[in-house]
């Protein structure tokens, strides 16, 4: 004979359905994140080296094909892709601050995921010098975000997560994508949905596991600082970074706010035009730069890591100029990986100082020291490097070097890049009517 249930046996089984409801939506989320990420990296390699037999053909043809295809992705961003601009990391920062569904749509979404995977593959192809990274954060919060619509009160905790399990299927770091979401998309740590959003990283990154093997994202490295004198390179590319760094954020900040003046208000009216300009920029660039300084960079400085060889003396500032004028074109398009390669350019120019000094380790120190002073999140700037070449001896300078970079990035630029310009999503997605035109970048 079968007896009713009790009204508290109802509430304790619905209260485990739940429980177990959200379990499974970040867990799916997690596998589909992980999926997208790996296919996302085959595809920006493909389109890579197909860009690379374009310059096997004409080294010149990127006078045409860079700017034009500029202006092609920032025109079908803001007429078909809107909030698909830039490495969409803001976004999905700005999208776990608001509480409209809408809003949050217009920031995360499956239309803006997809246009996000189409355009930064077409940045690439057209010789672009940005990331993948950076969109995999977006659309890992856009999968999250278009799961997670049967519970709407644990958004901000599937936009985290599928920013996480972004960043830790993208570079085969997970320790790194958990630092990422607490340290940079949080800024705090979420008790009640730690364990749910470490389970969507672990998805995430056994699905990445599983498609593509495992792998240090620029390949294992044990070489450290031995000697004394050595450890002054801490110092030198601590600060070199956060100067450099603090002043990209600084300029990209600056573009996406717009100026007040003349010139501010003719960018703004003509988008197109001024994504054509930095098109052109970005191939001069590369032109004088030997035809190292498009992508993501990744290839030239694994390679530079692997055979301990320096990066050309102009790779550091040239590949910054490329990443700056991407940056503020409005084409979708991340800074991760670009960012990296600066730092590998600034850490390989100041080995040149120290000759009897392994040059993998201050090429280390450079990109940990640029990339926290970018985003001004060191703890994530030193863990990431870290797991990314497998290198567990240069944790503490790695981490001095953050700290330092960290702190002289404040004196140029007081707000990490992501969190100052996910403020103007938030402000556009709460206030449209003040917000017609799209930003120049982001």
């Amino acid at each position: 004979m079968l007896w009713p249930l009790s009204t508290r046996h109802k509430r304790l089984f619905k209260l485990t359905s739940a429980r177990w409801q959200r379990q499974a939506i970040f867990l799916l989320g997690g596998i589909c994140v992980g999926a997208i990420a790996v296919a996302l990296a085959q595809l920006a390699d493909l389109a890579q080296h197909a860009f690379g037999l374009l310059l096997a053909k004409s080294r010149y043809a990127v006078l045409a094909v860079t700017p034009l295809g500029f202006v092609l992705s920032a025109y079908l961003t803001i007429r078909l892709f809107p909030n698909a601009q830039g490495s969409g990391i803001p976004q999905a920062i700005a999208a776990r601050h608001l509480t409209d569904q809408r809003a949050r749509e217009s920031l995360v979404s499956m239309r803006i995921a997809i246009g996000k995977v189409i355009l930064t593959l077409f940045g690439l192809l057209c010789g672009g010098s940005v990331g993948r990274e950076g969109p995999t954060v977006q659309v890992g919060a856009s999968i999250m975000f278009a799961l997670g619509r049967v519970s709407p009160r644990r958004q901000p905790g599937l936009i985290l997560a599928g920013a996480a399990a972004g960043v830790a299927a993208a570079f085969n770091t997970p320790l790194a994508g958990i630092v990422f979401g607490i340290e940079e998309m949080s800024r705090a740590f979420e008790t009640r949905t730690s364990s749910l959003i470490i389970a969507a990283v672990i998805a995430a990154g056994l699905t990445s596991l599983a498609l593509a093997g495992n792998y240090a994202y620029f390949g294992s490295s044990a070489t450290s600082l031995a000697r004394g004198p050595d450890w002054l390179a801490v110092p030198l590319c601590g600060v070199a970074g956060g100067l450099a760094g603090g002043l990209f954020s600084r300029i990209v900040i600056t573009m996406a706010r717009g100026g007040k003046n003349s010139l501010g208000r003719a960018i703004k009216g003509h988008p197109l035009w001024f994504a054509f300009a930095c098109g052109l920029a970005v191939a001069i660039c590369g032109l004088v730069s030997g035809d190292t300084i498009y992508g993501t960079g990744y290839d030239q400085v694994k390679t530079a890591l692997e055979h301990g060889s320096p990066l050309p003396q102009d790779f550091g500032v040239l590949k910054l100029l490329a990443t700056t004028f991407a940056a503020i074109s409005g084409i979708p398009g991340g800074i991760f990986a670009p960012s990296l390669a600066v730092g590998a350019g600034i850490g390989s120019n100041i080995a040149s100082f120290f000759h009897d000094a392994p040059l993998g380790a201050i090429m280390l120190l450079g990109m940990v020291s640029y990339f926290a002073g970018v985003v001004q999140a060191p703890i994530t700037a030193f863990v990431i490097v870290t797991e990314m070449t497998d290198n567990h001896g240069m944790v503490v300078p790695l981490m001095a070097a953050a700290l330092i970079a960290h702190v002289t990035s404040r004196m140029i630029c007081e707000e990490g890049i992501y969190h100052a310009l996910a403020k103007g999503f938030v402000e556009r997605a709460t206030h449209p009517q003040d917000a017609k035109a799209p930003p120049a970048s982001n």
